[in-house]
């Protein structure tokens, strides 16, 4: 698929970040990411911020630079988004399903207004250690480069 880097055909994710023009309707696109809302919303406002780039789920992340930066500009966009489409909302929450509670391999930012709506949807979003949802900032932590490490000689 032109447009998409490491696309893969079957992935909706990538058709979606490759034409930016399908019935979900774009709410922000960028040269690293694209979001759109939800189409099995779980909360008053529920997007998906997802990047261009086809990487499969937050296993495939590592501590480098590159990818801290592409998941906290992902978390960046949602946030902008949420502030200005449920300023009034009292509560936001950003994350990710963890393998194998993954529902598409595609990497994917939760963004949520709550309430859930219908309440018993934040079973969904319910983190179990290794499994389950992981909270953005939590994930962030977890792949913060480490700080390069000078020998003296």
């Amino acid at each position: 698929m032109a447009g998409a880097i490491g696309a893969t055909a079957s992935c909706v994710f990538c058709e979606i970040a490759a034409t930016k023009s399908t019935s979900h309707s774009i709410l922000h696109s960028d040269d690293r990411v694209v979001a759109f809302r939800d189409i099995n919303p779980s909360a008053f406002r529920h997007y998906l911020v997802v990047p261009v780039e086809h990487i499969p789920t937050v296993n495939d992340l590592q501590r480098k630079t590159e990818d801290h930066s592409l998941v906290n500009h992902m978390l960046e966009v949602g946030r902008m988004l949420l502030v200005r489409d449920a300023p009034q909302s009292k509560q936001y929450r950003f994350g990710f399903h963890q393998p194998p509670l993954n529902s598409v391999n595609h990497l994917h930012l939760h963004c949520f207004a709550l309430p859930y709506t219908p309440r018993w949807r934040c079973i969904k979003y319910l983190s179990f250690g290794p499994l389950g949802f992981i909270e953005a900032e939590k994930f962030l932590e977890k792949i913060k480069p480490l700080p390069a490490v000078h020998s003296k000689v």
